[in-house]
């Protein structure tokens, strides 16, 4: 009988132990201080924040995770437009008169642990109110940034934001202030902030969202790439650079009160932490690291002995330009896997480098090889100048015919100083062209901006809507090292062969009109003793008659049947 008493206690009280855990597993947040929080499996935490002076109108609260989505709620149980389950969320609370406390929840939507940090960020009447005019998304006003991304693009978008009100006041009409008679006056400023290069450590992360989480920080530290209008579309899109972590971050301004806020940042390796093949930890297909790890290899040799075998280099350089342009046209016209697309604009490759070299063996025509080299040269030229901030000039990036011809231009430039100075301008194609393809050779393993000279111009050839990207990479140390590497490697290659070849002739004959001459020269030169050389089937028959002679004996004829 005593069991049945206790039974029923032993669940009442589990129960209200699991009521009190739930209570107690609070976090205390402080107004502008980042907290580290663990969501453990099937777990709900409450998050604090208390003591909110009164002169603060909204807070945002935001929490980030490396890569497992959190879901940030208004409530215990989520709904659809009380929530928002993300690796980057944020939710945004306009304030009662009298409320001086605020609580929201945080759950693992996966079932899995989360760890992340999260921070909350006060604001006052007169600041805007970041996606208060929202129309698009599920949150009545939503402060995040949705961030996609694919092979070529990233792009962000987010809600309008709204002018600011004080505690208990009715919200303005989007962006219209009726006491100074304004509409459409707020302002966008869109920043961009990289994170350490070949870094994707949670540390590497926390630390760059507590760095520019706020305004202050992120004008300091971040880079503002461009100011959007009321009247502009929420949107920007920017070059995507798998497994490079960037924050994205927009801060509304409003300039007739001189105030601003923050929305959420928004962080993304263009790659996936959770996928098998190809993923963020094991970025680099295994086919492409050996096409590159080759054709390191290929531009080293051309660096310190292109000119000097020359058979050679032409067919490097004639390989590189059939397969990069083959590649793009098998890419735009088929759907065929990565895998084979590379080997195939590889076939076709050794191809081109086969028809270069047998066009000079078969015509000798020097020139007509060199200024194929002088295109190598000036693609390469004109991939580095359109690299740098002058290709995100709004000229190119609202035209892709003035972005084209711009190029050709730059391209078409190089060449004709190698009509005036062969050699010397073959042997410095040698050098910069191969020391870059040692570049292309090292990014196949770690990460370097300097890869994206030539595939920027690659995914734009590729892709249609490319035009409009922002196309700016960062620049941290290892990149640094790779410039000096580049330069190191050129000059060192281009000062060796014009040493080596300062007193050879420019060029190697053709081995055909080499051929077609000796035989020229032996049919007039009759006073050269081997134009009365006799010929194969005479040496013949006078051996086979000589050996006849020897065996036969003495006194005796024997007669040569031939």
């Amino acid at each position: 009988m005593s069991r049945w008493i206790w039974c029923p206690l032993l669940v009442f009280l589990l129960f209200l132990f699991k009521v009190q855990a739930q209570v107690e597993n609070r976090v205390i947040f402080l107004p502008g201080t980042f907290q580290n929080v663990n969501v453990s499996q099937n777990e709900t935490v409450q998050l604090m924040v208390s003591r909110i002076p009164v002169e603060i109108a909204f807070i945002t609260l935001q929490f980030h995770t490396l890569y497992r989505n959190a879901t940030l709620s208004y409530t215990r149980m989520p709904s659809q437009d009380q929530s928002l389950t993300a690796v980057d969320s944020g939710l945004l609370s306009a304030l009662l008169p009298d409320q001086s406390s605020l609580s929201l929840f945080l759950s693992s939507p996966g079932g899995d642990t989360v760890a992340g940090t999260g921070v909350i960020l006060p604001y006052s009447g007169s600041d805007p109110v970041p996606g208060a005019c929202n129309m698009e998304f599920n949150l009545n006003t939503d402060p995040n940034i949705y961030i996609h991304y694919n092979l070529y693009e990233t792009t962000i978008q987010f809600a309008p934001a709204n002018l600011g009100y004080e505690r208990g006041q009715t919200p303005p009409a989007c962006d219209e202030s009726t006491e100074s008679n304004t509409r459409w006056r707020l302002q966008y400023d869109v920043y961009q902030y990289f994170l350490p290069e070949n870094d994707l450590s949670e540390r590497s992360l926390f630390s760059g969202i507590q760095a520019v989480a706020d305004i202050q920080g992120m004008t300091t530290s971040g880079r503002r790439v461009m100011t959007l209008l009321s009247t502009d579309k929420s949107m920007m899109v920017f070059n995507s650079i798998p497994g490079q972590g960037v924050i994205y971050s927009v801060i509304v301004r409003d300039p007739v009160l001189n105030t601003s806020a923050a929305y959420v940042p928004v962080h993304t390796y263009a790659c996936s932490f959770v996928s098998t093949m190809d993923g963020c930890q094991t970025l680099g297909k295994i086919s492409t690291k050996i096409f590159f790890t080759i054709t390191g290899l290929a531009g080293l040799f051309v660096c310190f002995f292109g000119h000097r075998f020359f058979k050679c280099e032409l067919f490097c350089m004639g390989f590189s330009f059939a397969a990069f342009f083959f590649f793009i046209l098998i890419t735009r016209t088929t759907e065929l896997d990565y895998n084979i697309r590379l080997a195939v604009s590889a076939v076709v490759g050794v191809l081109g480098g086969v028809i270069l070299v047998m066009s000079w063996w078969r015509f000798g025509s020097v020139m007509a090889c060199v200024i194929v080299v002088g295109l190598m040269l000036g693609f390469l030229v004109a991939s580095t100048v359109l690299f740098t901030p002058i290709g995100d000039l709004d000229v190119f990036r609202n035209s892709d015919v003035v972005f084209w011809v711009t190029f050709c231009c730059i391209m078409i430039v190089i060449p004709p100083f190698f009509v005036r100075w062969p050699r010397e301008g073959n042997i410095t194609t040698c050098g910069v062209v191969g020391a870059y393809a040692v570049i292309l050779a090292v990014n196949a393993y770690i990460y370097t901006s300097l890869s994206y000279i030539t595939l920027n111009i690659l995914k734009r050839f590729l892709n249609n809507n490319f035009s409009a990207v922002f196309t700016d990479v960062p620049f941290q140390i290892i990149d640094y090292i790779m410039i000096t590497m580049w330069v190191v490697l050129g000059v060192c290659g281009i000062v060796l062969q014009l040493y080596r070849e300062r007193s050879r002739p420019f060029f190697p004959p053709s081995p055909y009109l080499m051929w077609l001459q000796e035989r020229e020269r032996r049919k007039t030169n009759v006073l050269d003793p081997s134009h009365h050389f006799p010929s194969l089937p005479s040496r013949i028959v006078e051996r086979a008659r000589q050996l006849v002679q020897r065996r036969e004996p003495a006194g005796e004829h024997t007669p040569l049947l031939l």
